[in-house]
């Protein structure tokens, strides 16, 4: 393989596009992207390290053949590299719950095994040449073209397989990287070696393959850290942060009171528990757990949350609110809560629904129920009053009244109405159902009148009504501001 078409094939790769934040374990560029690294990989491995063996056997170089059993150890970990990398993408099933990102790193342990081994025969090696005195290789051009040719190359896909393996986050395409930058400093090594032999240092061959199973050594320390690390769930550095901070910044998050994070693969996964306002709804609730799942795979790219809502009372939560948290807890309806403060003394009146058909004893017990759970969240001193009213049972439907019968009703709210400060009453409908006629109107008031004023001048139109006409069961209004 010439250093052209290597130089070729890598640019391709960092062409490749880069990964996009994912809302499951799979994605099908970033899969592509180590696939095809990976095979460019064992392609080149396989080249340099028959040419640098057959040199090496050839002159007589302890050092160039360790450096060719190096390369020969990167190929082994590039075919693992590319089938674990197609393992290790696969999503989530019934036996792996968080994928199989764990795959990489365990193939990575093993790649750094080969290495330490090679690094130790190259030193038992070196060691008996020392202590021998063996000949120093035969000189010659072509030891100096394969290695600086195999260096050119392993510059290359160093700097490839680390653009890879940061964008996917890879640990199988970073142990690549790195045998491949010890390449690059082995193949620097056995020069050295070689231009000392050549000036008469017998030992300098030898002390090449030294430095090259020290620089293994050293580096396959590094990496081995890493990935022990990442196989004891060490949350990846800053990670912990830039997720509290995603979540905290989701309007409706009270705070975070705990979060956990683990690496698998490419994955985030996140465990987060955060406290939202109990006054809020489900469906709002299920709405801030969708927010913060975006906006930490904004933060972190590939995170997959847990995210366990705690509700929690706020200081500026109102009394009324608070009364209605402990209605809706009870699983009760209520309505027309009325606060006061009388010199210190809280009181509170509040209308409870229940079912038409209950007998008295049975509801007297719910508003006595609804009253203890009152004072014990205000204290025993609170003066509380229920006013007990049958729940408004769903009406059949129902079919439009006649024309004459809506005009007749129409005008009559007309002159209920006249010379008040509701007035222009309009889209007047009348429907007739089993239990009543249900009337249905809009009407205006004057734009400063204060809610309560219009609440009241309507209230008596509506009873005027049900007065002249016994058969309506119910009338619905809807004030609006008067034109100008």
């Amino acid at each position: 393989m010439s250093c052209d078409s290597v130089s070729l094939t890598i640019l391709e790769v960092h062409r490749l596009p880069a990964r996009q934040p994912r809302m499951n374990s799979t994605n099908t560029s970033a899969s592509s992207s180590k696939t095809s690294v990976a095979a460019i990989s064992i392609l080149a491995s396989g080249s340099m390290a028959a040419a640098k063996f057959v040199v090496g056997v050839a002159i007589g170089s302890l050092a160039l053949i360790s450096e060719a059993l190096h390369s020969t150890i990167d190929l082994v970990a590039t075919i693992i590299t590319w089938a674990v990398v197609r393992v290790s993408d696969q999503p989530a099933d019934a036996e792996h719950h968080y994928g199989h990102g764990k795959f990489e790193s365990v193939s990575a342990l093993f790649i750094i095994a080969l290495l330490y081994v090679l690094a130790g025969g190259i030193l038992v090696q070196a060691y008996s040449h020392l202590r021998e005195g063996s000949p120093p290789p035969s000189i010659s051009a072509a030891p100096f073209v394969v290695l600086v040719l195999d260096i050119a190359v392993n510059l290359w896909r160093a700097r490839a397989l680390h653009r890879a393996a940061r964008d996917t986050k890879s640990q199988a395409l970073a142990a690549d990287a790195l045998h491949f930058a010890s390449d690059v400093m082995g193949s620097a090594a056995v020069i050295v070696g070689l231009v000392l032999a050549a000036f008469g240092f017998w030992w300098g061959d030898a002390a090449a393959a030294i430095a090259v199973a020290v620089m293994i050594a050293l580096l396959g320390l590094r990496m081995a850290r890493e990935t022990v690390e990442t196989l004891l769930d060490r949350a990846p550095e800053g990670a912990q942060e830039k997720a509290t901070a995603a979540i905290k910044a989701v309007s409706g998050v009270v705070g975070v009171d705990r979060l956990r994070v683990r690496m698998v693969g490419a994955t985030h996964f996140i465990d987060a528990i955060a406290t939202v306002p109990r006054t809020y709804p489900i469906d709002r609730v299920e709405e801030i757990k969708r927010r913060a799942q975006q906006a930490v795979s904004r933060a972190l790219g590939d995170a997959d949350l847990t995210f366990t809502a705690v509700p929690v009372a706020r200081d500026n939560e109102s009394v009324r609110e608070r009364i209605m948290v402990i209605a809706r807890n009870s699983g009760l309806a209520i309505h027309h809560v009325t606060v006061h403060d009388l010199g210190g003394k809280l009181t509170v009146s509040i209308d409870l629904e229940v079912d038409g058909e209950m007998e008295l004893e049975a509801a007297h017990a719910i508003a006595h129920d609804l009253e203890r759970a009152i004072r014990e969240d205000f204290g025993e001193d609170v003066e509380v009053d229920t006013h007990i009213e049958p729940l408004e049972p769903e009406l059949p439907l129902g079919t439009d009244a006649a024309p004459e019968r809506v005009e007749a009703i129409k005008a009559a709210l007309t002159g209920f109405a006249a010379g008040g400060a509701i007035h222009d009453i309009h889209n007047v409908r009348v429907r007739d159902t089993e239990a009543g006629e249900i009337v249905n109107f809009h009407c205006r008031a004057i734009p400063s009148m204060s809610v309560i004023k219009v609440h009241d001048g309507v209230d008596e139109i509506e009873r005027a009504l049900r007065r002249a006409f016994p058969t309506i069961k119910r009338v619905i209004s809807h004030a609006e501001p008067a034109r100008a």
